[in-house]
């Protein structure tokens, strides 16, 4: 079955593009959360770790 899709996949023009794609956004994506995650305010964080122990 592996074979059938190889030689489809073989076929078409500019495939090979489609990983290259991939990549990339997979490692933009993650560069981004981390810069996100890393740029946040510490005070908000502990706002919001408090929330679950709150009565409200």
């Amino acid at each position: 079955m592996f074979e059938q899709i190889k030689h489809n996949m073989e076929t078409i023009d500019g495939v090979a593009i489609y990983p290259i794609l991939s990549l990339l956004i997979f490692f933009f994506f993650f560069v981004g959360l981390g810069l996100w995650v890393f740029s946040y305010k510490k005070e908000k964080i502990q706002e919001l770790s408090q929330m679950p122990l709150s009565d409200n």
